[in-house]
């Protein structure tokens, strides 16, 4: 975007103002946000392919959004520069093991805004096939009678399940629990993720729409090589830690009591050999204590009193990645 970098400086406008209803920009209280180098991703997109749409889809002459390409969506946020994806373009990304459908938040995708209201939105769906996709239930309580122009700023409290909710470096998370049940989706296999960029506009010709009606309105038109969503990456939260057996990685751990407000016991069902390192996490992936371990079967022990009312993850790692993770929920005095 670093082409339109000196007019959004002059451009940008107050965001609206309008009633909070869904979490705020990263940093303050009770955001979702998840930064890049949070403990809690455990991998990150393999491999991904582009459909670019057009710079300005009401001029086609214009031609198509340019800036990046497929391998800038792989690996890590904030390592190999971004995709843009254009009006209505799509990146459809794959992982070396599926996501699964585990505590918490699975995933989050990243944008490269670089302030808390330049926000270019996207739909995200998920497939286990990589045929059929389902889309999560976006929101978008931004107001429709005026367009955000090409330089115009948005509220991230009026804004629910759309990818690019958070400026560069920290990811918008999704969670596969909101789509469980739906026929033909496994969300304990999920293969594909896929990011769709909302067109913004709010001329009926070219809007697009949340999942109870309204138009999505962002920054429109952006007619640049850098035109729509730009996609930096997907990290991975939940994954299936053997490609098969989910269930039985999940089973391989139990922590108890739970609820808790004092010592927790943690147990292992089986040996794993070498050290491991246990961590908890709150909901945005910070990791709050940590401690290693040898990977023996048997019990360990861990504090949890400085820990506020809430739940939280628990997590082995060793060397090669995570091998297994449950839900907590601490009930502080």
């Amino acid at each position: 975007m670093t082409e339109r970098y000196a007019l959004l400086l002059i451009g940008l406008c107050a965001a609206p103002k309008t009633f909070a209803q869904f979490p705020p920009p990263a940093g303050q209280p009770g955001t979702t946000a998840i930064a890049a180098d949070s403990s809690a991703f455990v991998a990150w997109a393999t491999a991904c392919t582009v459909v670019r749409g057009p710079q300005d889809i009401s001029d086609p002459e214009l031609g198509l959004a340019t800036v990046g390409d497929e391998s800038s969506a792989i690996g890590p946020a904030l390592t190999n520069g971004v995709v843009s994806l254009g009006d209505g373009g799509m990146a459809t990304l794959t992982f070396a093991l599926p996501i699964t459908n585990g505590p918490g938040w699975d995933f989050a995708v990243f944008e490269n805004s670089f302030s808390d209201t330049y926000l270019e939105l996207g739909f995200v769906e998920v497939s286990s096939n990589g045929v059929d996709f389902f889309r999560f239930p976006a929101t978008s309580l931004t107001q429709a009678t005026i367009q955000v122009d090409g330089f115009g700023a948005s509220d991230a409290t009026q804004i629910n399940n759309l990818a690019g909710k958070y400026r560069g470096g920290f990811g918008t998370p999704f969670d596969l629990e909101e789509l469980a049940g739906a026929p033909g989706l496994d969300v304990n296999n999920v293969t594909h993720v896929r990011i769709i960029d909302v067109v913004g506009c709010i001329q009926d010709a070219y809007a697009t729409y949340d999942h109870v009606g309204n138009k999505v309105n962002d920054p429109w038109s952006t007619p640049f090589a850098s035109s729509g969503f730009d996609l930096d990456a997907v990290g991975v939260i939940n994954q299936l830690t053997t490609g098969v057996d989910e269930v039985g990685a999940m089973q391989l751990m139990s922590v108890y009591p739970n609820p808790a407000n004092e010592q927790v016991r943690w147990h292992l069902a089986a040996p794993i050999g070498g050290a491991l390192r246990l961590s908890v996490l709150n909901t945005t992936g910070q990791e709050l204590m940590s401690a290693w371990f040898q990977g023996d079967a048997g019990q360990r022990t861990f504090d949890v009193r400085g820990l506020p009312t809430g739940w939280y993850i628990v997590q082995l790692a060793n060397e090669r990645g995570v091998v297994a993770r449950t839900k907590l929920v601490v009930h502080a005095h």
